[in-house]
């Protein structure tokens, strides 16, 4: 049986990532708080949430247990859109994606938040 190069990040490990830090910054936990609860290094939770190192069915249950969730909602077992979540997972992964949303959410409905969504928009043409 032939065996991936180790360089070659599983993408099941890379969702299951993806997923942790989604939850962690809904929870609002920065990565040394999960790492001290999970009993690891936060070096050791960047890499689980970049997918680079597996993460153990036992460390899996303690990272579910703090941050509040079951752990087959890191599988994406408990939602049939699962593919929707990794896509939302992956655009809240990137640096200061989810405050952006916090701010855009305490916007007042209409035009502020219509203006900022064409403001954002015209900057991918800068």
């Amino acid at each position: 049986m032939t065996r991936k190069a180790d360089s070659i990040a599983d993408p099941v490990d890379i969702a299951v990532g993806a997923r942790i830090r989604l939850l962690r910054k809904v929870r609002g936990l920065s990565q040394q708080a999960l790492a001290e609860a999970a009993g690891v290094t936060f070096q050791q939770i960047q890499k689980y949430e970049r997918g680079a190192n597996r993460v153990s069915a036992s460390m899996l249950s303690r990272i579910a247990g703090t941050l509040n969730s079951p752990v087959s909602e890191m599988f994406g077992e408990t939602n049939p859109a699962a593919g929707a979540i990794d896509e939302v997972a992956g655009l809240l992964s990137e640096p200061g994606a989810l405050e952006l949303l916090r701010a855009y959410s305490r916007l007042p409905r209409g035009a502020p938040r219509a203006t900022l969504v064409d403001f954002v928009r015209s900057l991918k043409n800068v």
